[in-house]
């Protein structure tokens, strides 16, 4: 009887273990590893271009659609191109020291997920976040698309998760390659009004349309985006979906704005649209609103 036991005991240990290693070699497989080396090379090369300003080296780099969304974001504020491809807040920063959660490829598409110490070159100690690269392959060659920022700040118990190994965060759908390539945007050729929306979005996503054009896409940060092609004289339209993400209280506050912004020096911008929620208020997860741009937005856009 306490052969058969042992016996049934050891089955199970083993079994254990066997399921215990497989969970493991899952979790290993989310990394590519020759798909990480060319990746990680691909990002480098588009970063050197950033920061020797380099438009030849950007442009063999950076994926096509890219390059037109970017031109377009200089043409809406009115800068000129492609000098203004360099001018950055911060500096990109290296992968070097960070742990790959994830590096996967679906078609045409790919992404690597870090987690680590993100340094954008600002000064202090850089926090624990997440830095999400994006990657596009045209012609059998893998391009720099974008990168998106995760700051963990308002998350802890993610930032803890994630450094006990439970990657259940970064698994989620906007972490992983889509397989769809994205279209190419229509070139604009100017902008009459430069516009800006701004999100304060602690522990939500928010996502933005103005005007049925310009995109837009917030994820836990407080930040402002050009609107692509500006403002438009008379009626302007903004569409917002908002919702929360893992490890928030869902009660947090939320601010979107749009804001218009003058070329007079010493005149403020203009708000001219907001919808704000304070703290444990209830959030829509859709809205939609218009707001117009009559000759007195435009005297006051001029100072006068």
């Amino acid at each position: 009887m306490n052969k058969r036991l042992l016996t049934i005991c050891t089955v199970l240990i083993t079994l254990c273990m066997i399921h215990l290693k497989a969970d493991a070699q899952v979790a290993q497989a989310k990394v590519d590893a020759q798909l990480k080396t060319h990746l990680d090379g691909v990002y480098m090369q588009w970063r050197n271009a950033m920061i020797k300003k380099n438009y030849n080296l950007w442009a063999q780099y950076t994926a096509t659609h890219r390059q037109v969304h970017i031109k377009n974001r200089i043409v809406s504020e009115k800068k000129a191109f492609p000098a203004w491809v360099f001018q950055v807040p911060v500096s990109p920063p290296p992968v070097t020291g960070l742990k790959a959660l994830s590096v996967t490829a679906k078609g045409s598409t790919a992404t690597a997920v870090y987690f680590g110490e993100i340094d954008f070159g600002v000064g202090g100690k850089p926090t624990e976040n997440i830095l999400l690269l994006n990657f596009i392959n045209e012609r059998g060659q893998w391009k720099y698309d974008k990168a998106e920022f995760i700051r963990l700040t308002d998350l802890k118990d993610v930032r803890k998760k994630i450094k006990a190994g439970d990657l259940t965060y970064v698994k989620q759908k906007d972490f992983q390659p889509s397989g769809v390539v994205p279209q190419m945007p229509i070139a604009v050729r100017s902008a009459k009004y430069i516009a800006k929306v701004y999100v304060f979005c602690p522990g939500r996503e928010v996502k933005m349309k103005v005007n049925k054009v310009s995109d837009h896409r917030f994820q836990n940060t407080k930040m402002s985006e050009v609107v692509l092609g500006g403002g438009l004289d008379g009626l302007n339209e903004v569409q917002f979906a908002a919702k929360s993400l893992e490890g928030s209280t869902g009660k947090e506050a939320l601010s979107i704005r749009v804001y218009l912004m003058s070329m007079v020096k010493g005149v403020q911008p203009i708000k001219v649209f907001e919808y704000q929620v304070k703290e444990d208020g209830e959030v829509k997860k859709f809205g939609s609103a218009n707001f117009t741009i009559d000759q007195a937005v435009v005297n006051k856009l001029n100072g006068n």
